[in-house]
């Protein structure tokens, strides 16, 4: 339509009609005259906007839906970096306290034999030098440490020093195959050589094959010149069984280890020996209750016989 004064003359005539009907409809309400007109249109076009809602509402749906999946995957990434986190948290809580009374229970150890140690981390398990036993640690000669010294832990002996690098060192544990370390017996004083044998009990051969021992005896090490490359006092392990060497000058045991060479973290070199061999202290309290051996029966005098009744 091209704009003359006409065509606006009409404009403003059509919008006046359309205020007008407005104006008669909301007066008349239920009774407008334009219901009739109003019914007829929704009927005519009822299919069509049902069907048009039809085709727009799953689309409406599907933009909705990817509207929001921004927000809702949001949601899921921060609950689980949420929950992520405070498992971390949980987690190193949880260690830090194992390792806090690691250390506590060590340093408990260490007075009682009055060893001065320097407390290390595992951080690597394996052969450095050839070893099947072995593990390597955060400390080396940059903390003082040297060749040949012991390692122990809250529970005993772990091993000795073999190789030492600025910042870490190699311990051969007490459980390698090429392991070997003097040990007495808790009372008896007997003495013996210790010998690793991986995931087995260490084999203790005792000097004195006559020596009398038996099963839950317990073993400290014997101790070296100067404290190396072992200090004496350190609990290795309780006897577990007697062989039988008949007509030999030694005595074999086997000796399970009070140390799980499986699942070390903290450890201490004993930096400097105690003064005195503080000889069966380290060991923890012996248990009670435990019932004594039964010493064997002897036997009795034999009764005189007694004559069968009725005889002469």
């Amino acid at each position: 339509m091209r704009d003359t004064r006409e065509s606006r003359l009409l404009l403003i005539l059509l919008v006046a009609v359309a205020f007008a009907l407005i104006t008669v409809d909301i007066k008349g309400g239920e009774s407008s005259p334009l219901n009739g007109a109003r019914r007829a249109a929704a009927g005519a076009l009822g299919p069509v906007e049902r069907g048009a809602a039809g085709v727009v509402d799953p689309v409406a749906g599907y933009v909705r839906a990817v509207r929001d999946a921004g927000t809702h995957q949001e949601r899921l990434d921060l609950i689980t970096r949420e929950n992520t986190e405070l498992r971390q948290r949980l987690a190193s809580s949880d260690a830090a306290a194992g390792r806090t009374k690691q250390l506590d229970d060590m340093l408990r150890t260490a007075g009682a034999g009055g060893y001065t140690v320097k407390a290390a981390q595992v951080i690597a398990i394996g052969a450095a030098q050839g070893f099947s036993w072995t593990i390597t640690i955060d400390a080396g000669s940059d903390d003082g440490l040297t060749r040949d010294m012991t390692v122990i832990n809250s529970q005993g002996l772990v091993g000795r020093i073999t190789t030492v690098a600025p910042t870490t060192a190699t311990v051969l544990l007490a459980s390698d195959p090429g392991f070997t370390a003097g040990t007495r017996i808790e009372s008896s004083e007997e003495i013996g050589f210790a010998a690793g044998q991986g995931t087995g009990p260490m084999k203790v051969q005792l000097l004195n094959g006559k020596a009398q021992v038996k099963p839950g005896d317990r073993l400290v090490t014997f101790g070296s010149h100067s404290g190396r490359p072992f200090v004496p006092g350190v609990p290795v392990g309780k006897v577990v069984e007697v062989q039988a060497t008949p007509g030999q000058l030694t005595k074999t045991v086997l000796v399970e280890p009070f140390v799980q060479f499986t699942r070390l973290d903290l450890v201490g070199v004993v930096v400097v020996p105690p003064r005195t061999d503080p000889r069966d202290a380290v060991l923890p309290p012996a248990p009670t209750g435990a019932a004594a051996p039964a010493a064997p029966a002897q036997p009795s005098a034999a009764a005189p016989p007694t004559k069968p009744a009725g005889g002469n």
